[in-house]
């Protein structure tokens, strides 16, 4: 029962930190990366689909995106959302693929986005925090219902501070070292 219920925020808990990840990752750097843009929702054909499903997208230098759709005839709708997109990307297309030329970022844009970066960190540890809330109401009731004793309790809330500390310090490396990418010049 114990293990069943520190298993599963085990795994919640690296859900949580794999979508920090995934989240930081679309905070523009000064480098080129196709996670800036895969996750825009372009509208093929009345419905809302990732980019990534509907083009490849590919980095061949450090300052340049290139983005191929499958379908040429969604150009245009690509281009419309990344001009919406609020990325401060500009494309060029010539019909066939769609151009985007990556700017250095200016000292005062890094420091605004290592704020964001900051901001994503600390939602990431609340929402860690919330799942050790969460399973350690679970282990309160069990022990309320007689079924683990209050030994086995404790035990149990330590295995959880532990799991949350480890994952807790994972989301500031993973802060830090975005932190760290945002001011590289």
């Amino acid at each position: 029962m114990i293990s069943d219920i520190l298993s599963n925020i085990e795994e919640k808990m690296q859900a949580t930190t794999n979508a920090l990840k995934r989240e930081l990752a679309t905070i523009r750097t000064g480098r080129a990366t196709p996670a800036l843009i895969e996750h825009l929702k372009i509208d093929y054909g009345g419905v809302l689909t990732p980019l990534k499903h509907i083009a490849s997208i590919s980095a061949p230098a450090a300052d340049l995106l290139i983005i191929q759709p499958w379908d040429p005839s969604n150009i245009k709708s690509i281009e419309k959302t990344i001009l919406k997109s609020n990325l401060g990307l500009t494309p060029g297309s010539d019909g066939k693929l769609i151009r985007l030329k990556i700017s250095p970022l200016s000292e005062e844009r890094r420091l605004e986005l290592t704020k964001v970066a900051r901001r994503r960190v600390e939602e990431g540890k609340i929402a860690l925090r919330n799942l050790r809330r969460n399973a350690a109401d679970e282990l309160n009731q069990l022990e309320k219902g007689k079924e683990i004793s209050q030994d086995e309790h404790k035990r149990a809330l330590n295995q959880l501070q532990r799991l949350t500390d480890c994952f807790t310090s994972s989301a500031n490396q993973i802060g830090v070292d975005k932190e760290a990418e945002l001011l590289e010049v």
